[in-house]
C-alpha cells in the first residue's frame, strides 16, 4: 500500500518542479521597460516599469529589448548577454562618477545594440562604454561624454578562437573625454585569436585628447570612418602596432596633433 503513495509523492513533487521552471523562464520577458518613475521591485512591464537598466536586463530574455518610457536616469549597467537598450525620443541618462558606464562583456556569438542614450562620465567616469567580449556591438545615435578613459573602449578578450567581434558606432556625439590617456573611440584586439573590426559612420568626434585610436598589438584590427567629423581633438587619429585605418570618403578632419594623416579615400589611394 505504501508504493502508490510513495509514486504519488514522486508526481507531485515532479510537477511542483515543473512549476517552478516555467515561473523562472516566465520571469524574463522579451521586453521590458524602463522609467524615470519606475521601480526595480516591478516586473517591468508596460504598465509596472523598472527604474534601472540593472534592474530591468535581469528580467529581459536574452535578445530581448528594453526600451524607455519616459525621461530619466538609469544607471550604469553590464551586459553578459545579446540585448537590445533602446530610447526613441527621450532623454536616456546614464551617470556615473569613477567607474565604467556600461560594460559589455557577453558571448561571442551575441549581438549588442545601444541606441539613444546620454551616457555622462562627471569627468570621472572611466570609460562610456567598456567592450570586454560580444560578436558585435552597435552603437546609435548616442551621446557620449565627460571621462577620462574612453568614450568607446573596444578590446574584445575573452571570445572564442578564430572569431571576429565587430563595433558599428552611427550617428553618435562623442566628446570632451580629456583624461591622460582618454580620447573618442580606441580599438585593438584584446586576443591574438581573435579580430576586431570597427566602423564608424556620421559620428562627431569633438573636443578629446584624441579622436580615434587603432591599435593592432595583438592582432588584426580595422577601423573604417565614413561621414564623419574630428574636430578640436589634441590628435585626431592615432594608429599603433599595425592597425589599419581606412576611409570611405567624406569626412571632416582637422588639428592632426601627433597623429597620422587622415587615409585617402578607398578607390583614390
Amino acid at each position: 500500500m505504501r508504493r502508490p503513495r510513495l509514486s504519488v509523492r514522486i508526481l507531485l513533487l515532479s510537477f511542483l518542479v515543473l512549476l517552478t521552471l516555467s515561473a523562472a523562464a516566465q520571469a524574463q520577458a522579451t521586453r521590458t521597460w524602463v522609467s524615470g518613475v519606475g521601480d526595480d521591485a516591478n516586473p517591468c512591464s508596460r504598465t509596472a516599469p523598472c527604474k534601472t537598466f540593472a534592474g530591468a536586463i535581469s528580467k529581459t530574455a536574452p535578445n530581448g529589448e528594453i526600451n524607455v518610457l519616459d525621461p530619466g536616469g538609469f544607471g550604469g549597467v553590464t551586459i553578459t548577454k545579446g540585448i537590445t537598450i533602446s530610447s526613441e525620443g527621450f532623454e536616456a541618462g546614464v551617470l556615473v562618477s569613477g567607474t565604467n558606464a556600461i560594460i559589455v562583456n557577453a558571448a561571442p556569438t551575441d549581438v549588442v545594440i545601444l541606441r539613444g542614450l546620454d551616457i555622462e562620465g562627471l569627468g570621472t567616469g572611466l570609460a562610456g562604454i567598456k567592450v570586454l567580449a560580444a560578436g558585435a556591438v552597435h552603437v546609435e545615435n548616442c551621446t557620449i561624454h565627460n571621462f577620462v578613459q574612453k568614450g568607446i573602449d573596444f578590446q574584445p578578450t575573452s571570445v572564442s578562437a578564430g572569431s571576429t567581434s565587430l563595433l558599428f558606432v552611427i550617428n553618435t556625439i562623442i566628446r570632451d573625454n580629456k583624461g591622460g590617456s582618454s580620447g573618442g573611440i580606441f580599438v585593438k584586439t584584446g586576443n591574438a585569436n581573435v579580430a576586431t573590426k570597427a566602423l564608424v559612420d556620421g559620428v562627431q568626434l569633438l573636443n578629446n585628447n584624441f579622436g580615434i585610436s587603432v591599435d593592432g598589438t595583438n592582432g588584426s584590427t580595422i577601423l573604417r570612418i565614413s561621414n564623419t567629423t574630428i574636430i578640436a581633438n589634441a590628435s585626431s587619429l592615432l594608429t599603433a602596432a599595425g592597425g589599419t585605418l581606412t576611409s570611405f570618403g567624406n569626412n571632416r578632419i582637422l588639428d592632426q596633433g601627433a597623429g597620422v594623416a587622415p587615409p585617402a579615400p578607398i578607390g583614390q589611394q
